[in-house]
């Protein structure tokens, strides 16, 4: 019978020829599936991430990865933590339904800046890079007394006219219709099902989209009936990116909210 010490130099050899044939295959100048096997057997606890999939148990540590590629890129923000909510729920939902998120991007608004502060961004989670922003977002009505200002209540429920906090899986395009200032406009629309049950799974339901809408400009948003709605010019090219299957995070810093969110919860994922 070999000894165990024999079977662990067997398996360093085998894992040393599995990292040779990986490096000196012409024109493998990435990372295939030999070279991630290996490397998950010398360190079984190494994250790898293939083609946007994320492996289970590593919600934490794909967190931290995407946090450390946009730390200082993304400013201001209202909360230290309202990126890592963002990220780790992102990855949370990922990994339980990755069927469900077909598309890398990530479209993030931080409610706890004033709708005169860009604090909007639409990020690509598979590069680590930031598609476009910051750029205005406006908030629901029902949200703040003022046209102006940093939205304070939240809402899911229908009439409301509230912004919905939490996470979003973008749907389908559509040919949205409103009104700004008493006169009817015509944008591209992207339905939204919220996945953050109690906090936003009404979505649907209340007609919750994000659009593009005339009364959000490069220096201010006005009030919305609950959606992030955005630029016409801005949504024409980022909204069919974020269709389909990317999606979407609303964050503020409601400490409700963060505590019964699922996604955000510490075994999520």
């Amino acid at each position: 019978m070999r000894s165990p010490r024999f079977l662990q130099h067997a398996g360093i050899g085998v894992t040393a020829l599995l990292f040779a044939g990986a490096y000196f295959i012409p024109g493998n100048e990435r990372s295939g599936p030999v070279l991630t096997a290996a490397v998950a057997m010398v360190n079984p606890q190494t994250v790898t991430i293939s083609d946007g999939e994320v492996s289970d148990g590593t919600v934490e540590a794909v967190t931290r990865t995407a946090l450390e590629a946009f730390a200082g890129a993304v400013r201001p923000l209202s909360r230290s933590h309202a990126l890592e909510d963002a990220f780790r729920s992102y990855f949370a939902y990922k990994s339980e339904h990755p069927g469900e998120v077909r598309k890398p991007y990530l479209y993030f608004v931080d409610y706890g800046l004033p709708s005169t502060t860009p604090r909007g961004y639409v990020f690509d989670m598979e590069r680590r890079t930031i598609v476009d922003g910051p750029f205005t977002v406006a908030h629901g009505r029902g949200s703040s007394t003022s046209r102006y200002g940093i939205p304070t209540r939240f809402s899911n429920v229908e009439g409301s006219a509230a912004t919905s906090l939490g996470l979003y899986v973008a749907k389908a395009t559509y040919a949205f219709r409103g009104t700004s200032g008493g006169r009817r406009y015509t944008s591209i629309g992207v339905r939204m099902e919220g996945v953050s049950r109690g906090f936003n799974d009404r979505a649907m339901q209340r007609g919750v989209v994000t659009h593009g809408a005339p009364y959000v400009t490069a220096s201010a948003a006005g009030r919305s009936e609950g959606c992030p709605a955005m630029e016409q010019s801005r949504a024409q090219n980022l909204l069919p990116k974020i269709a389909h299957g990317g999606m979407v995070f609303l964050f503020a810093p409601d400490e409700d909210w963060r505590a019964r969110d699922r996604w955000l919860s510490a075994d999520a994922g």
